[in-house]
């Protein structure tokens, strides 16, 4: 294990400011280069948590390629990001790198807006290579020279999602060089699954075969005896040949696609030697790679998947710090997998779904008890919704659990695999609303808005841990067609979480509060801020009403009826955005009927929202008390205007 205290002298990386400054190096000096760059990850994220294993595990094939390649003006695309910090230490981000995910500091991912470095935005999976494949037609349409050699860095979950083989597909068919470096770790977060993981575990291609290949091909083409027109026959005569000999097909290969590996992705040296032997090929080719997630910190080697984003820890031990909890008090989270538990107890219809995320739902809790009626797809949202609604039009209820983020991939198959079918799919959507130190990328900001357009949608937003219990409770009876359910990230609030759980009306909302003055409609957990803001407000003196909706679809006609003949001014608050949200559905509401109260929308604002602490992003957006209690008052001294013109 790499000890980050071990190493006091001036290390190499200490002279890395650019990637030019790496290549200056000779390759003997590269393994030093390495071990530097896992000690300054332990040091650092030991103390200011990000994501771990996954960057120390890809620690040789970043300095490999970037002494390899001629970066920036080589592209180097990376898939989601989570293995990027040595990339980011390499292009002058070393001294800034105290503020990763953090408030006006480096985002935890790569982002173009930080570095030239970073080509394309990642965060989400399997978007790499079709975004390199892009820019690497581009580059030869644009007849860039010299040329402009691009890669796509992607793990072995992430090239199992639907885009990532579009993306190879359409690789086969146009004119490229494109070089795909595939990072097999034979890990995700939770453990990989599927048939292609079991396939890379397996794939052997014999490195003496693409060496002896390799050069046969440059030898008949230096001396013209081949043509790049005729490359595509010789591959596939050669792809044929292998397969007939070692009775195996290579699945890349079958596409037309060069395949070298897999190639150990710890020996720097040999990485450096490789990409210089296969960089300059026409075509489309893949390079595998195999590594450890967790490379060189023993307790993430053993352990990936709790060191994939551990929090803080002790850097000599490899002890995990972990956070004083209050008693009984669970997240969100882990009151759903409990109460979807429950409720598969008592009810044998009831299936889970998840995307690649069993730990990070809590569907693993149902998934230890009944693994025949849990179901990890992978890194395949598309495909779960429609599995799902499958399940649900042969008598199943699916409780397909994926975050709020995750779930926009699936947009056209909610439209048109549950909704117009009206089947009755329970989209249990975690990590709703502004979600911290993952940032743009990963916040729940816009479910409600695009759910809530779908007919026959019913949209709900429970306020604490009983209101979730009670709408999944309602959702299990499988009548009222497609359900969403969102709820946030984190903690909830109430020990006694585990009420006993009845039916709701959808479209049924609850006042919390009894108020004169002005009326706050809330959905979701903005409920306890809203509170707390009527407290401050009830001492400047104005009256404010408290309504929990519950629902953002169907919307409570029977209190915005109220609301609507007593003319009371409406704050809508939502951790949501507010261009098309709950907030717009209420004004919507008012004006298809007849009533011109004024309305003013509280929520995510329509930008793209940073990293940072929740609380740090909801004072940002105006969700903390303080924030929602000003502009309350702000909307009384306009209306007490309106009123005197």
């Amino acid at each position: 294990m790499i000890d980050a205290g071990e190493h006091l002298s001036p290390s190499l990386l200490d002279r890395i400011d650019s990637p030019d400054d790496l290549r200056r190096l000779d390759l003997e000096q590269l393994p030093e280069v390495c071990a530097d760059i896992r000690r300054f990850l332990i040091d650092s994220l030991s103390g200011n948590p990000g994501h771990f294993a996954s960057s120390m595990g890809a620690v040789e094939i970043t300095v490999a390629l970037h002494y390899v390649f001629n970066t920036p003006y080589d592209r180097i695309v990376w898939d989601v990001g989570h293995q990027a910090y040595g990339h980011k230490l390499l292009t002058g981000r070393r001294d800034r790198f105290a503020s990763n995910r953090k408030m006006g500091g480096l985002s935890g991912f790569p982002n173009p807006d930080e570095s030239e470095y970073d080509t394309f935005s990642a965060g989400h999976a399997s978007n790499s290579i079709s975004a390199a494949l892009g820019m690497a037609i581009a580059s030869r349409l644009k007849g860039d020279d010299p040329r402009r050699n691009v890669v796509a860095v992607i793990g072995d979950a992430s090239i199992s999602g639907g885009l990532a083989f579009e993306g190879i597909n359409n690789a086969a068919n146009n004119p490229n060089n494109l070089l795909i470096v595939l990072n097999d770790n034979d890990m995700s977060i939770d453990h990989n699954v599927g048939a292609l993981h079991k396939y890379l575990s397996q794939i052997n291609t014999s490195r003496g075969y693409n060496d002896i290949r390799h050069k046969a091909y440059r030898f008949f083409k230096r001396h013209n005896l081949v043509s790049e027109r005729g490359r595509g026959s010789i591959l596939r005569f050669n792809n044929s040949l292998k397969s007939l000999l070692s009775k195996e097909q290579n699945i890349f290969e079958g596409l037309n696609i060069r395949y070298f590996g897999p190639v150990d992705g710890h020996d720097v040296g040999r990485l450096v030697r490789v990409l210089n032997e296969i960089k300059d090929m026409e075509g489309p080719k893949i390079l595998h790679i195999r590594t450890i997630k967790g490379k060189g910190f023993g307790p993430a080697e053993k352990d990936p998947a709790v060191w994939h984003a551990p929090g803080k820890f002790d850097p000599k031990t490899g002890e995990i710090v972990k956070p004083a909890v209050r008693k009984q008090i669970l997240k969100y989270q882990d009151v759903f997998g409990n109460t979807l538990l429950e409720l598969a107890e008592h009810n044998p219809s009831v299936v889970g779904i998840t995307a690649a995320m069993p730990t990070g739902t809590s569907i693993s809790v149902m998934q230890r008890k009944y693994p025949d009626r849990v179901f990890d797809v992978g890194i395949s949202e598309g495909h779960a919704v429609t599995f799902a609604g499958g399940l649900a039009k042969d008598g199943m209820i699916p409780f397909c659990a994926i975050y709020s983020s995750f779930l926009q991939r699936s947009f056209d198959q909610i439209i048109n695999d549950v909704a117009l079918q009206r089947l009755p799919v329970v989209f249990c959507i975690d990590r709703a609303g502004l979600v911290g130190e993952d940032g743009a990328t990963h916040h729940g900001a816009f479910d409600m808005a695009y759910l809530r357009m779908i007919p026959g949608m019913t949209v709900a937003a429970p306020r604490d841990e009983h209101s979730l219990r009670n709408l999944m409770f309602t959702a299990s009876k499988g009548k009222y067609g497609p359900f969403a359910i969102r709820y946030p990230r984190g903690e909830g609030s109430d020990p006694d979480w585990c009420n006993d759980m009845k039916e709701v009306l959808p479209g049924q909302g609850e006042q919390l509060r009894e108020g004169s003055d002005v009326a706050i409609l809330t959905v979701g957990t903005v409920a306890r801020d809203v509170l707390q803001a009527c407290e401050l407000l009830s001492a400047e003196g104005i009256s404010a009403a408290h309504y929990d909706m519950v629902f953002v679809k169907p919307l409570d006609g029977e209190i915005l009826s109220s609301l609507g003949r007593s003319g009371t001014p409406v704050v809508t608050v939502e951790d949501g955005t507010v261009s098309g949200g709950f907030g717009s559905a209420v004004m919507e509401w008012f004006a298809a009927n007849g009533f011109s109260n004024h309305v003013e929308t509280i929520g995510i604002p329509d930008k793209f929202i940073t990293q940072g602490t929740v609380s740090q992003l909801h004072a940002l957006c105006g969700l903390d008390a303080r924030s929602i209690a000003d502009r309350v008052a702000r909307v009384m001294t306009t209306s007490k205007l309106c009123m005197h013109q």
